[in-house]
Parts: C-alpha cells; structure tokens; sequence
C-alpha cells in the first residue's frame, strides 16, 4: 500500500470512529482532501485508493492540475481567499466553494456561473474566533448574509464553513465548532453542510457537526510550500 493510501486508511478510521462515538453515521461525514501544494500525481494517486474530492487555495495552480487530471471524474472545492478578480476562473471550474465570506463574491459567482452548470454549492465562511487575520463574515452578519445568498440564481448555499483558531485544548475546539452550528440552526433555511475540522482536529469537529472535514497534512504529508526569499540569502 503507497504512503498516501495508507494515510487515507487511516484518516477514515479517525472519522469512522469519530462519528461512532458522536453516535453518527461514519456516511454523512465527507472527507475532502486539501491538495494544494501537492503535484497532481499525488492528486492521481489519492483518487486511485477512493478519494474523489480535493479543495484547491490557489487558483492557478488548481487549474493546471485540473487540466492536467481532466481524465479523472473528480470534485473540485474552492477552500482559499476570494479576491474579485478570480470569481469568473472559480465559477467556471469548480463544483464547490466554500470559503464565500461577503455577498459582492456570491454576486459575482452567480453572475459568472453558466446555466448550463449545475448551480455552484457555496458555503458561507465564518470567523468564529474573532481573528483579525482570519478571513470569514462576522457571527452577528451570518443570518442576514445567508438569506440573501440563498436567493442568488446560479448558486445552492449549502452550509457553513470555519477556520477555528488552532488549538489543541479539545473543549476550545469543540466550543468552536459548536457555534458554527449553532449559527447553522439559527437560520431558517435548508442547509445540510458544515465544513469543518482539519487534521489536528476533527474528531472534535464530527462530534459537533461536520458534514465535511477538509484533511490535507494527515493525507499527503508537511506541505512544501515554495521557498520565501529572505535577505542575506540566495534567491533573496
């Protein structure tokens, strides 16, 4: 068994184990496999042991390995920073977005989202931890952001997404993911989506909720991010 198909095995015991002890059923627990960085041999690889769904941050790059692996039938997530200028590449090329945190980029997405695609399923990113650095809609915006992208054509909001602050005390993990759903069961909407939980902690997530947890370093390893040119140095 390859490395990656051996962390994809063991990353599905984690969530299967999880979601049986959140007394869940391990099937309403989607695995997203977060590759960016990584070469789409990797990508390949991680769909030939059974993964399908992978969330790209970077739009370029996820669009050569998209063009590179279009012999594969795979699910493509937007999970990054959406800045305008990138809407009409994202609304064209994916299948999920998840990181949509203000309603001028859901405008956008709807607008440049072709009827002849399926509507684009959007998650409404969360700033549950109050980070100035984090992107995601404040707590108190989340209801009346989310009506209103439920009405955009082209579109299908399907959830909430969150970056918790990292941490590894296990009752702040669970308090984090706990808002986010309760956020969610406030909204008098259809939603079946939570995208949360990363590998450090997702059985805290599942436990409070997860529909998705996007793993990325439990499946494919450290990521090598490319080298950042420091004074002094070679390259700088």
């Amino acid at each position: 068994m390859s490395t990656i198909a051996n962390n994809i095995a063991k990353v599905a015991a984690r969530i299967r184990e999880a979601a049986q002890a959140a007394g869940r059923d391990p099937d309403t627990v989607g695995l997203l496999a977060v590759s960016k960085t990584q070469p789409a041999e990797a990508i390949r690889e991680a769909n030939g042991a059974g993964l399908s769904d992978f969330g790209e941050n970077y739009l370029q790059e996820a669009l050569e390995k998209q063009a590179r692996l279009a012999d594969l039938a795979l699910t493509w997530h937007f999970i990054g920073p959406i800045q305008s200028n990138k809407t009409r590449a994202i609304a064209e090329h994916f299948d999920w977005v998840h990181s949509v945190d203000r309603l001028k980029i859901a405008q956008r997405l709807s607008e440049q989202r072709s009827t002849e695609l399926p509507p684009l399923n959007v998650c409404l990113q969360v700033n549950v931890s109050g980070e100035a650095s984090k992107s995601g809609c404040a707590p108190q915006d989340v209801a009346e952001l989310a009506r209103t992208i439920a009405t955009l054509p082209n579109l299908r909001l399907r959830g909430l997404m969150a970056i918790p602050e990292p941490t590894d005390d296990r009752a702040e993990q669970h308090a984090a993911f706990a808002r986010l759903r309760q956020l969610q069961q406030a909204l008098a909407l259809e939603l079946d989506t939570l995208s949360m939980g990363m590998s450090q902690d997702l059985e805290a997530a599942i436990a409070e909720g997860a529909t998705w947890v996007r793993i990325g370093t439990a499946l494919f390893g450290a990521r090598a991010y490319p080298s950042q040119t420091v004074p002094g140095q070679p390259g700088a």
